[in-house]
């Protein structure tokens, strides 16, 4: 896979350069090259950066940042098993327990909910810090839903973190994913209040909550330029009677 000239390795955690001290030089360059390329794509390109995580865990398997990022990039792309696979091991060598909720989440696009609960309940959830405990929730609620248990899913969001006014970087996700759980079970009063309470937290567009709501209050886009025509074509209509009429 070809590098960017302008990537130089240097770029990633220092944390992730100090893991990769234990290869030989050059080695630990082109896997940090391949790493950067990982962080670089996988939010726009997520099969680009799943190319460039492949090369990085055939150079570096015994790498705990490389198995994770392997993981990261193979969840992107919806391979659950890989993605399940690289958390596992990563969770292995450095036995901490932020990878939980991702590994409970692969387990559901797995089609088994039920381990994703189980999971849930697992003593490492009380390990986790507050952000990580908010995302278990959230995965929790999701295989609720998956198991078609939609009441459960609306009292499993509901917590501290959800009642809280204090905006935090997971209150828009959770409120939205409030939201659409009461929406799916029929209640659209209330999950337009919560779309909007989504809205006012979610400063970094990481929903599309805005549109959930426009969408509840009626609203519909149209193209600017589609109205446009439209507009030049009825216009063009009444032109052409009047002129008839003037025959």
């Amino acid at each position: 896979m070809p590098i960017p000239e302008d990537v130089t390795g240097e770029e990633i955690d220092k944390d992730v350069r100090q893991e990769l001290q234990s290869l030989p030089k050059t080695l630990a360059e082109d896997v940090a090259k391949n790493l950067v390329m990982v962080a670089r794509l996988i939010d726009e390109d997520p099969e680009r950066a799943y190319a460039y995580s492949r090369v990085a865990l055939r150079l570096a398997s015994r790498v705990a940042a490389v198995r994770e990022a392997a993981g990261f990039a193979a969840y992107a792309t919806q391979k659950y098993a890989e993605a399940l696979a690289e958390f596992r091991a990563a969770r292995r060598m450095t036995g901490t327990v932020e990878l939980w909720p991702l590994m409970a989440d692969c387990e559901r696009g797995l089609g088994r909910p039920e381990k994703a609960l189980d999971m849930a309940g697992a003593p490492e959830v009380q390990k986790l810090d507050k952000a990580g405990q908010v995302e278990m929730r959230l995965v929790a609620a999701g295989a609720r839903r998956d198991m078609g248990q939609l009441d459960a899913a609306i009292v499993t969001l509901q917590s501290p973190e959800l009642a809280s006014n204090s905006v935090q970087p997971w209150t828009a996700r959770l409120r939205y994913a409030y939201a659409d759980a009461l929406l799916a079970a029929g209640r659209e009063g209330e999950a337009r209040e919560w779309f909007a309470k989504a809205v006012e937290a979610d400063r970094d567009g990481s929903t599309d909550a805005s549109d959930r709501l426009a969408e509840l209050d009626g609203v519909e886009f149209m193209d600017a330029l589609v109205e446009d025509e439209d507009q030049d074509a009825a216009a063009r209509d009444e032109q052409g009677a009047q002129d008839e009429d003037k025959d």
